[in-house]
């Protein structure tokens, strides 16, 4: 049987060769355009038009009809390779490096607050609204305080989402609780808007015994399996292909969720970044990668990154349904990512958004980003285009919120942060015998070598190392 099966297809392949070679002399010069209709693979039954093609590759223009009656006809010029149906054409056309026009970018907020005419969004109710904003104020304070403490040398290093908060707390607002979060590190306000309370935060930036990671990772590489928060990873974009195995895992579980996973425009230069949608695509899983174009990639510019538009063209390339928003618009972000959780989940997809934004913030404490940009571009971004205010004006406009309640808010949180910090000083750090736990069952004997090595080294020079950390 399969011998003649081979057979049998050999031949239809010829003859079908024979009839377009026909066609194709009879037109003429071309361009031709062949029909879009499949031929079904041998041994499918014929109502079947998948072929060896994907259920979701190229979607054909005609509808299902004209495909039907184009099959029934016998058109010669009907052609369907294992990577999928094609039509050709008689010049030699190379496709453009670019579109003509950009991809344009959702917007549903003004710069004054005001919304577009004719925009369409997920209508956001006051107390919504107002626990986003108290959020996004929330988020800003914590950067400011955190920072000045590690100025202060009370911490060792900090990163801010300055100019990025409504990326950070729109989104988690469009998630459920049972969503997966697979973060870069410059999202701790979607931890924040899920519970975590600033006395976690603080107590992982000191590392003391109530961090749940023990003081072994580096500040803001913060964590909660309670949340659905993956632990931050300092490699970057590592956490995207990651975010699509889980993804995997909750549609054959048949969970109604889905995995979000963020990344810089830096991270789209990365092997992962490109492993991951392709390995999205073809499992088709449930994951939302959300992009934040910030512009830079610590000092790169996105100029110095790629050539194409951006980083929502690379969707398409990838076969995943792509958006490119405001980043800075409260409302847009929000929209935008309850849609693509909707569709996500519902549909079975991966989902692919672009953030336009800018990091108002140096990349960290460890960078003075006046080096390799204008201090009046930082400054205009900072106030011109700032998203907090933007929103503020939003929610003011509603008759939702005012200067006193402004002025509670911010001393409010200012209050519950040097709390938090002075808390997070006074509890005691995990002694030198965690660096050694936790990996194996056994510790090995390399691992108890340098254990103690490392005790006899700190006998010897007692004033090298913290008195604060129990040997």
């Amino acid at each position: 049987m399969a011998a003649w099966l081979a057979g049998t297809s050999s031949e239809l392949a010829r003859r079908a060769a024979r009839r377009l070679a026909c066609e194709l002399r009879r037109r003429g010069p071309g361009p031709w355009f062949l029909s879009l209709s499949t031929v079904p693979a041998l041994g499918q039954p014929t109502g079947d038009r998948r072929g060896f093609c994907s259920v979701r590759r190229f979607a054909a223009a005609a509808t299902s009809d004209e495909s039907e009656g184009e099959f029934a006809r016998g058109d010669p010029q009907v052609v369907d390779f294992p990577g999928g149906k094609l039509s050709f054409v008689g010049e030699m056309n190379f496709v453009p490096e670019s579109q003509r026009e950009r991809i344009k970018c959702y917007r549903v907020l003004d710069d004054d607050g005001g919304t577009i005419y004719s925009s369409i969004f997920k209508e956001v109710g006051k107390e919504l609204a107002l626990k986003m904003y108290s959020n996004m104020v929330t988020l800003q304070i914590m950067d400011t305080i955190f920072y000045e403490a590690q100025r202060q040398g009370r911490i060792s290093f900090y990163l801010t989402s300055n100019g990025e908060e409504a990326i950070n707390i729109a989104s988690a607002a469009a998630l459920s609780a049972d969503d997966i979060v697979l973060p870069q590190y410059r999202e701790p306000g979607v931890l924040l808007w899920r519970g975590f309370t600033l006395q976690e935060f603080a107590n992982q930036l000191f590392g003391n015994k109530m961090d749940y990671g023990k003081g072994r990772q580096m500040p803001i590489h913060y964590g909660s399996n309670r949340l659905n928060y993956f632990t931050v990873s300092s490699p970057i974009a590592t956490q995207l292909p990651q975010a699509v195995g889980a993804a995997y895992s909750l549609k054959m579980d048949k969970k109604y969720a889905c995995t979000i996973t963020y990344f810089g425009d830096g991270g789209t230069s990365e092997g992962d970044f490109h492993a991951a949608l392709n390995f999205a695509a073809v499992t088709e899983s449930p994951v939302i990668f959300f992009c934040r174009n910030n512009g830079w990639a610590i000092s790169t510019p996105t100029t110095e990154q790629f050539r194409s538009d951006g980083v929502v063209t690379r969707g398409q390339a990838y076969g995943i349904r792509s958006i490119r928003v405001d980043g800075n618009d409260t409302l847009a972000v929000y929209s935008a990512v309850h849609a693509a959780r909707e569709m996500a989940i519902t549909e079975g997809r991966p989902i692919l958004i672009e953030a336009m934004t800018y990091r108002v913030g140096h990349h960290s404490t460890s960078d003075d980003s006046t080096k390799y940009r204008p201090a009046d571009e930082i400054e205009h971004w900072q106030t011109a285009r700032d998203p907090i205010s933007r929103y503020r004006k939003w929610v003011q406009g509603n008759g939702w919120w005012c200067d006193a309640e402004e002025t509670e808010l911010r001393n409010n949180v200012r209050r519950e942060l040097l709390q938090a910090i002075q808390m997070a000083e006074r509890i005691p750090k995990h002694g030198l015998a965690e660096l050694f736990n936790d990996v194996y069952d056994r510790v090995p004997s390399n691992l108890r070598e340098q254990q103690r090595s490392l005790l006899d080294t700190i006998q010897k020079h007692p004033s090298d190392y913290p008195t604060d950390v129990p040997v």
